[in-house]
């Protein structure tokens, strides 16, 4: 099969095209052959190395964390699924690789995609789908009457977890350009941010989850307008120790990730606000979850552009350079 590899791990480094083998599926795994998949910034943070020290992929590897496909064929173990099922999925961690023409996923990453969706629609939802509902169900349990600040509100997170928090019946605050403010409003935010000329530390106040996704100055300012009790939950760091036991990391990185979250811990303790590390994980019941709700008409996938597959490096570039709104999608075959 065709495949855009990582031959080492280099900052802005080349995809290579190459024929790589098929994969070989075992007892509990599906044979996807991919439609479509997405890029996210997570695929340069990977081809960069700055998650080799705990999510080691040995070069050449080929990157993609979203995809949607058909089903060709199924291990022994499964019945969920059947060939020429339509599905999409984020595959777990160590087994990702959807820049790719097919691909083996653990049945239990792999969801039936919603079935109002074209194969490039659903190929934008898993990955940043997951990251939403984790934030926001999973760990922030949001509920109807609560105020939710969501940054980069056009971006691929952003653009889901607006109608997401919007469907659990939060009142939504985003930061956006000026440029992308009618988009974010067309998905519900009810306050809208221009970061370019505002501060949003000085306009919200009382709010009960912050989804911090930028820089650490800007995670700093998002315990100010946490009300006691609040929580702040980031998906960009600075990683905590409850996440490198999850990862069943040994007691040398739990300490360092204990220094690297020690500031914003203290700060967060000092107002009384929760702290928390997200980093996604594989799910395929979550998918389906959401598959109903985008079937249902709750969320609707915002897709900026869609590249063909020979173009897969020019749609990394274009991701890159932050101006993407909603999710970039490459459509494989």
């Amino acid at each position: 099969m065709k495949a855009f590899v990582v031959d080492k791990y280099k900052k802005h480094g080349p995809l290579r095209l190459a024929e790589m083998p098929d994969p070989v599926i075992g007892a509990n795994d599906v044979l996807v052959r991919i439609e479509a998949t997405a890029i996210n910034l997570l695929d340069s943070k990977v081809r960069d190395g700055e998650f080799k020290l705990f999510l080691p992929y040995r070069p050449p590897f080929i990157l993609g964390h979203d995809l949607a496909g058909t089903v060709v064929s199924v291990g022994a173990n499964v019945q969920q699924f059947k060939a020429g099922d339509e599905v999409y999925a984020r595959p777990r961690d160590n087994r990702v690789g959807t820049f790719a023409e097919m691909i083996a996923v653990d049945a239990a990453d792999l969801a039936l995609k919603p079935t109002s969706l074209s194969m490039e629609e659903a190929a934008s939802i898993p990955l940043v789908g997951l990251t939403a509902w984790q934030a926001l169900v999973e760990v922030g349990k949001v509920k109807p009457g609560q105020k939710v600040f969501i940054q980069a509100g056009s971006g691929g997170v952003g653009t889901f977890a607006i109608q997401l928090a919007k469907h659990l019946g939060a009142t939504v605050a985003t930061t956006t350009s000026a440029a992308n403010a009618e988009l974010v409003k067309s998905l519900r935010a009810d306050v809208v941010i221009d970061y370019r000329t505002q501060d949003f530390e000085q306009v919200l106040s009382g709010y009960d989850l912050v989804l911090n996704s930028q820089d650490a100055k800007t995670l700093a300012k998002s315990v100010n307008v946490l009300k006691p009790g609040g929580k702040l939950i980031s998906i960009s760091g600075p990683p905590d120790v409850p996440f490198a036991k999850s990862l069943k990391l040994n007691l040398f990185f739990r300490f360092v990730m204990k220094m690297l979250s020690r500031g914003i811990l203290k700060k967060a303790k000092s107002r009384g606000v929760d702290y928390s590390f997200l980093f996604m994980r594989a799910e395929g019941q979550q998918l389906r979850e959401i598959a109903k709700l985008i079937d249902a008409g709750a969320i609707r996938p915002v897709v900026d552009k869609v590249f063909p597959f020979a173009q897969t490096p020019d749609a990394l570039a274009y991701v890159e350079t932050g101006r993407a709104k909603g999710k970039v999608v490459v459509a494989v075959s």
